[in-house]
């Protein structure tokens, strides 16, 4: 499957999130993100590997129940100015990703109803 089939079927997926507020985004994945938990009291077996953006996406979002929540946040807060690693993507893959997310329609911030 080519990149692009790839994001627009992600695209797709986190039509399910449209109507969800910011707010409640925010809270299910500060509660239940991995990546705010997982390694409180250690640092992760992976820490000082040198790993890619895209690796470092996969292995720090492997497992985590709040993938696209976390991703539709991210897009809705920081659009194409997205820094780090969210939803198990990297940067360059959200950024590519943006225009096929924006392109699905309204999300709940933009004032419309469901």
């Amino acid at each position: 499957m080519t990149t692009d089939h790839r994001l627009i079927g992600i695209a797709w997926r986190l039509d399910r999130l449209r109507w969800v507020p910011r707010e409640v985004l925010a809270e299910l994945v500060l509660r239940d993100g991995l990546c705010m938990w997982g390694w409180a009291d250690d640092e992760p077996a992976w820490h000082d590997e040198r790993l890619t953006d895209q690796e470092l996406a996969a292995t720090l979002c492997s497992g985590c129940p709040v993938q696209d929540e976390c991703l539709e946040l991210e897009l809705r807060t920081a659009g194409l100015d997205t820094v780090g690693v969210w939803g198990a993507l990297s940067e360059d893959n959200r950024r590519a990703l943006y225009p096929h997310w924006r392109q699905r329609g309204e999300r709940a911030e933009d004032g419309a109803t469901p």
